[in-house]
């Protein structure tokens, strides 16, 4: 569900009570967002729908595996139409064990591999991250595929999200150990049927995150979107492809660590400083990118832009510079 600096626009059609489902759209727009910041100076063209285009096909291939999810319908060119269930954030009142109707208040992020400037690799440095809650003993290198996935854990409606363990997890979802376990059991089952069909269009899924709700009647859905490249970490032959290359240039121009001592130091979100445009050729790279990676995603050739090979060849020499501004 969207946060008010999501890039998503929604729509309620019919509000959530306590014990019955509401029915809400979601509009993909042409905004992005990295590091928390909110919406950026620019705009990515086609981009919203390609998005848009990846969810709905990725909905309809899980739930033919039995994921059950929150997707109603799309509407073309860039909307979902989905059940929408109630938000309620844990910061305000504690989510009771047996609540019905809402939003899991938790990110699930799941790793195959850790790619580079992966946050894990960060917080085991600074000592924030216990690895034997993960299974592991130490951190393979970068680019080696893990043995077996590791999931974690984010809040989802804080200010800007944080990794919690999975005590706190379960304290802020409301979940008993074993609803907690069947979420960790489907988010694993999501993670391989996008590792699969990434694998079966040239490309590797590194990492990613979904979400989930709660029915009225108590069951686990997928909620959100799943599979797309605002969400996952895709990948061919080692070089990313989709919003990673446009973290990887502000992450050159320090935004991250801007956006953290701004969160630390309590500067209001309206008081941080914007951040610089994009250069001249960078947005219409990145919009073949996500189209391209779109068609070569679903099969469906729609919009006629380039291979997708080419449109990372030439997002690859905007970012290092090789090409000039």
């Amino acid at each position: 569900m969207p946060k008010r600096f999501s890039t998503k626009n929604l729509t309620v059609v019919q509000e959530p009570t306590e014990n019955r489902s509401g029915v809400g759209i979601f509009e993909f727009t042409d905004d992005y967002s990295v590091f928390h910041y909110s919406k950026m100076p620019d705009q990515i063209p086609g981009k919203g729908e390609a998005i848009c285009r990846m969810a709905d096909f990725n909905f309809r291939m899980l739930e033919q595996t039995g994921i059950p999810t929150h997707f109603r319908r799309f509407i073309e060119p860039n909307k979902l139409e989905f059940t929408l269930v109630r938000v309620q954030n844990p910061a305000v009142e504690p989510i009771p064990r047996g609540q019905v109707n809402y939003l899991v208040p938790l990110q699930v992020i799941f790793r195959n591999v850790l790619a580079p400037n992966n946050s894990l690799r960060r917080r085991h440095e600074e000592g924030r991250v216990d690895l034997s809650e993960l299974g592991l003993a130490s951190l393979p290198p970068d680019g080696v595929p893990l043995q077996e996935p590791i999931v974690e854990f984010t809040t989802k409606l804080e200010e800007i999200d944080r990794f919690v363990s999975v005590a706190e997890a379960r304290h802020l979802s409301g979940l008993d150990d074993s609803h907690l376990a069947e979420l960790r059991k489907t988010a694993l089952k999501v993670d391989d049927v996008i590792t699969e069909h990434a694998r079966s269009v040239g490309l590797d899924h590194a990492d990613g995150k979904i979400e989930f709700g709660i029915t009225g009647d108590g069951q686990l859905i997928l909620v959100d979107n799943a599979g797309t490249p605002d969400e996952n970490r895709l990948m061919r032959r080692g070089q990313h492809v989709g919003k990673q290359i446009l973290r990887d240039f502000y992450l050159a121009r320090g935004l991250e660590k801007q956006v953290q001592d701004w969160a630390r130091d309590g500067v209001p979100r309206s008081q941080w400083d914007r951040p610089e445009p994009l250069p001249t050729g960078f947005a219409a790279t990145m919009s073949d990118l996500y189209r391209s990676l779109c068609e070569t995603w679903t099969g469906e050739r729609i919009w006629g832009v380039p291979p997708l090979d080419d449109a990372l060849e030439t997002a690859r020499l905007l970012n290092t510079g090789s090409v000039a501004w």
